[in-house]
């Protein structure tokens, strides 16, 4: 069985010589850089099957890096998780708006990172679900393709964003609390993490354009999806 394999871009020695080692000891097929702009480049060049990238690095910052990966269609699917000690909320939503698919605040236990690790790439090599494709109100969802249409026309999105929606339509005329998406789409259930939910809603909302008004509010309760 080919192992997995995951880029580590993070300018700190003893941080990133400890996340090799675990990653390796974990069965991780494991490349690792200090500098954003060779990050970026091993990226492009080893198609990783996910990134953890620090936000502070010499070169090129992780805001930067994320940016160029997620707008370069070779990319563009390869899942990140932000890796920073900045803690802020701006900062997070900033990660995520860039399409981040998680966010994790130094200091943190490895045994965290890992299963966040696995459960981003659950939700970016899933299995498709009962039914083959998914059809609602103009929108087109292929779930062995991993694609979205609208009128015919594709839909770029993140792994986060078409399980976000899969769930949503799946699951409609439900309402989906936002801890009932993170145990979902996520894959767990940290406190304090609903804001995820919300960002990566209205990054989804922008991406559907004319079709974003099915994805209603319920205040107060989360999301569904509009029948």
């Amino acid at each position: 069985m080919t192992k997995e394999s995951v880029l580590i871009v993070e300018d700190e020695e003893d941080i990133l010589n400890l996340l090799q080692f675990n990653f390796e000891s974990a069965g991780f097929d494991v490349h690792v850089t200090g500098d954003g702009r060779e990050g970026l480049a091993m990226a492009r060049r080893l198609r990783p099957d996910i990134v953890l990238l620090d936000l502070m690095l010499p070169g090129m910052d992780g805001f930067d890096v994320c940016k160029a990966l997620k707008r370069d269609a070779e990319t563009a699917q390869i899942p990140v998780i932000m890796l920073t000690a900045r803690g802020e909320e701006v900062d997070r939503i900033v990660g995520l708006e860039l399409g981040a698919d998680d966010y994790v605040v130094k200091p943190f236990s490895f045994r965290e990172l890992l299963l966040r690790a696995r459960a981003v790439l659950r939700r970016s090599t899933g299995q498709p679900a009962e039914r083959a494709t998914m059809e609602r109100e103009g929108l087109s969802i292929d779930l062995e393709a991993h694609k979205v249409f609208i009128e015919g026309q594709e839909v770029g999105l993140t792994a986060t964003e078409f399980k976000l929606l899969s769930e949503l339509i799946r699951t409609s005329p439900r309402v989906r609390t936002r801890d009932q998406l993170l145990t979902s789409v996520w894959g767990y259930e940290f406190e304090g993490y609903a804001r995820t939910v919300d960002t990566h809603v209205r990054r989804l909302r922008q991406k559907l354009g004319d079709h974003a008004a099915l994805i209603e509010t319920v205040r107060g309760v989360g999301y569904r999806f509009k029948e």
